[in-house]
Protein backbone atom coordinates (compact mmCIF):
# COMPACT_ATOMS: atom_id res chain seq x y z
CA UNK A 1 0.00 0.00 0.00
CA UNK A 2 0.93 3.24 -0.78
CA UNK A 3 1.40 5.75 1.95
CA UNK A 4 1.04 9.68 0.92
CA UNK A 5 3.27 11.83 3.05
CA UNK A 6 2.30 15.53 3.20
CA UNK A 7 5.88 16.63 3.39
CA UNK A 8 7.28 14.99 0.08
CA UNK A 9 4.48 16.11 -1.75
CA UNK A 10 4.68 19.94 -0.76
CA UNK A 11 8.04 19.67 -1.40
CA UNK A 12 7.91 18.12 -4.71
CA UNK A 13 5.33 21.27 -5.65
CA UNK A 14 7.70 23.64 -4.30
CA UNK A 15 10.12 22.60 -6.56
CA UNK A 16 7.88 22.68 -9.73
CA UNK A 17 6.74 26.48 -9.09
CA UNK A 18 10.16 27.85 -8.10
CA UNK A 19 11.02 30.87 -10.29
CA UNK A 20 7.26 31.34 -11.26
CA UNK A 21 6.88 34.61 -9.48
CA UNK A 22 10.34 36.03 -11.73
CA UNK A 23 8.58 34.76 -14.35
CA UNK A 24 5.38 36.99 -13.60
CA UNK A 25 8.06 40.26 -12.63
CA UNK A 26 9.42 39.89 -16.03
CA UNK A 27 6.53 39.67 -17.78
CA UNK A 28 4.58 42.86 -16.08
CA UNK A 29 7.48 44.33 -15.44
CA UNK A 30 7.87 46.38 -19.72
CA UNK A 31 3.98 47.41 -19.44
CA UNK A 32 3.93 48.55 -15.78
CA UNK A 33 7.58 51.22 -16.68
CA UNK A 34 5.76 51.91 -19.80
CA UNK A 35 3.18 53.24 -17.63
CA UNK A 36 4.97 54.91 -14.87
CA UNK A 37 7.20 56.89 -17.86
CA UNK A 38 4.01 57.89 -19.58
CA UNK A 39 2.54 59.39 -16.66
CA UNK A 40 5.40 61.10 -15.83
CA UNK A 41 5.77 62.70 -19.55
CA UNK A 42 2.12 63.43 -19.43
CA UNK A 43 2.62 65.68 -15.84
CA UNK A 44 5.39 66.84 -17.51
CA UNK A 45 3.27 68.29 -20.95
CA UNK A 46 0.48 69.50 -18.40
CA UNK A 47 3.43 71.42 -16.33
CA UNK A 48 4.71 72.75 -19.44
CA UNK A 49 1.48 74.04 -20.68
CA UNK A 50 0.34 75.48 -17.36
CA UNK A 51 4.06 77.44 -17.48
CA UNK A 52 3.25 78.82 -20.65
CA UNK A 53 0.30 80.01 -19.27
CA UNK A 54 1.31 81.67 -16.43
CA UNK A 55 3.88 83.50 -18.14
CA UNK A 56 1.63 84.62 -21.08
CA UNK A 57 -1.02 86.38 -18.33
CA UNK A 58 2.53 87.90 -16.63
CA UNK A 59 3.61 89.27 -20.04
CA UNK A 60 -0.48 90.41 -20.73
CA UNK A 61 -0.40 92.31 -17.63
CA UNK A 62 3.00 94.01 -17.96
CA UNK A 63 1.90 95.12 -21.44
CA UNK A 64 -1.46 96.49 -20.00
CA UNK A 65 -0.37 98.94 -17.56
CA UNK A 66 1.16 101.05 -20.03
CA UNK A 67 0.44 103.54 -23.14
CA UNK A 68 0.22 101.35 -26.47
CA UNK A 69 2.95 101.28 -29.18
CA UNK A 70 5.76 101.14 -27.02
CA UNK A 71 8.36 98.70 -28.66
CA UNK A 72 10.64 98.35 -25.36
CA UNK A 73 7.09 97.06 -23.62
CA UNK A 74 6.45 94.67 -26.06
CA UNK A 75 9.87 93.42 -26.21
CA UNK A 76 9.80 93.21 -22.38
CA UNK A 77 6.41 91.43 -22.45
CA UNK A 78 8.20 89.04 -24.84
CA UNK A 79 10.77 88.56 -22.69
CA UNK A 80 8.48 88.19 -19.97
CA UNK A 81 6.56 85.34 -21.62
CA UNK A 82 9.95 83.54 -22.74
CA UNK A 83 12.22 83.80 -19.95
CA UNK A 84 9.97 84.85 -17.12
CA UNK A 85 11.91 88.25 -16.77
CA UNK A 86 11.87 91.15 -18.92
CA UNK A 87 15.58 91.63 -19.29
CA UNK A 88 15.64 88.19 -21.10
CA UNK A 89 18.13 86.65 -18.88
CA UNK A 90 18.28 83.54 -17.60
CA UNK A 91 17.00 80.00 -19.71
CA UNK A 92 14.10 80.03 -21.36
CA UNK A 93 10.44 78.41 -19.15
CA UNK A 94 10.14 76.00 -21.66
CA UNK A 95 12.86 73.87 -23.87
CA UNK A 96 12.49 75.56 -27.19
CA UNK A 97 10.54 78.38 -26.44
CA UNK A 98 11.54 81.61 -28.67
CA UNK A 99 10.82 85.42 -28.66
CA UNK A 100 9.93 84.73 -32.20
CA UNK A 101 6.91 82.61 -31.00
CA UNK A 102 5.46 85.55 -28.85
CA UNK A 103 2.82 87.53 -30.64
CA UNK A 104 2.11 90.89 -28.87
CA UNK A 105 -1.04 92.76 -29.77
CA UNK A 106 -1.99 96.39 -28.76
CA UNK A 107 -3.99 99.02 -30.01
CA UNK A 108 -1.39 100.69 -32.13
CA UNK A 109 -0.18 96.86 -33.46
CA UNK A 110 -4.13 95.16 -33.92
CA UNK A 111 -6.03 98.46 -33.79
CA UNK A 112 -9.34 96.53 -35.45
CA UNK A 113 -9.32 94.30 -32.61
CA UNK A 114 -7.92 96.28 -29.67
CA UNK A 115 -8.23 99.74 -30.20
CA UNK A 116 -11.74 101.26 -28.29
CA UNK A 117 -13.35 98.33 -27.84
CA UNK A 118 -16.79 98.97 -27.10
CA UNK A 119 -18.30 98.04 -23.56
CA UNK A 120 -21.10 98.84 -21.49
CA UNK A 121 -19.21 101.57 -19.57
CA UNK A 122 -17.98 102.88 -22.42
CA UNK A 123 -15.11 101.75 -24.97
CA UNK A 124 -11.37 100.61 -23.60
CA UNK A 125 -7.83 99.11 -25.06
CA UNK A 126 -7.04 95.43 -24.97
CA UNK A 127 -3.47 94.33 -24.80
CA UNK A 128 -3.05 90.36 -25.91
CA UNK A 129 0.44 88.41 -25.20
CA UNK A 130 0.04 84.53 -27.21
CA UNK A 131 2.30 82.18 -27.55
CA UNK A 132 1.03 80.10 -30.86
CA UNK A 133 3.04 76.55 -32.39
CA UNK A 134 4.84 75.64 -29.09
CA UNK A 135 5.82 72.43 -30.17
CA UNK A 136 6.47 70.03 -26.60
CA UNK A 137 9.30 67.41 -26.51
CA UNK A 138 8.91 64.83 -25.18
CA UNK A 139 11.85 63.04 -23.44
CA UNK A 140 10.40 59.31 -24.79
CA UNK A 141 10.37 58.37 -28.20
CA UNK A 142 7.40 56.37 -27.90
CA UNK A 143 5.27 55.59 -30.91
CA UNK A 144 2.31 53.23 -30.14
CA UNK A 145 2.50 50.36 -31.99
CA UNK A 146 0.13 49.78 -34.59
CA UNK A 147 -1.44 53.02 -34.70
CA UNK A 148 1.64 55.15 -36.06
CA UNK A 149 0.59 57.75 -33.70
CA UNK A 150 3.93 58.82 -32.22
CA UNK A 151 4.06 60.68 -28.46
CA UNK A 152 7.48 62.97 -29.43
CA UNK A 153 6.49 65.82 -30.50
CA UNK A 154 3.04 67.19 -29.73
CA UNK A 155 1.94 70.82 -30.71
CA UNK A 156 0.59 72.66 -28.16
CA UNK A 157 -2.69 74.89 -28.64
CA UNK A 158 -2.85 78.62 -28.27
CA UNK A 159 -1.88 79.82 -25.39
CA UNK A 160 -3.02 83.24 -24.83
CA UNK A 161 -3.94 86.23 -22.11
CA UNK A 162 -6.31 89.83 -22.70
CA UNK A 163 -6.28 92.39 -20.14
CA UNK A 164 -7.64 96.17 -20.72
CA UNK A 165 -4.90 98.63 -21.42
CA UNK A 166 -5.02 102.26 -20.79
CA UNK A 167 -6.64 103.93 -23.47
Amino acid sequence: MCRLNRNSFAAGQLGRTRGVAAVELALLLVPLLLIVLGVAEFGRAIHTFNTLGKSVRDAARHLAQYGPGDSAVQGEARCLAVYGRADCTGSPLAVGLTPATVLVCDALTCPATHANQPTGRGVMNLATVTIEGYVFTSVLGITLPGSGVALTNRRFPTISATMRAPL
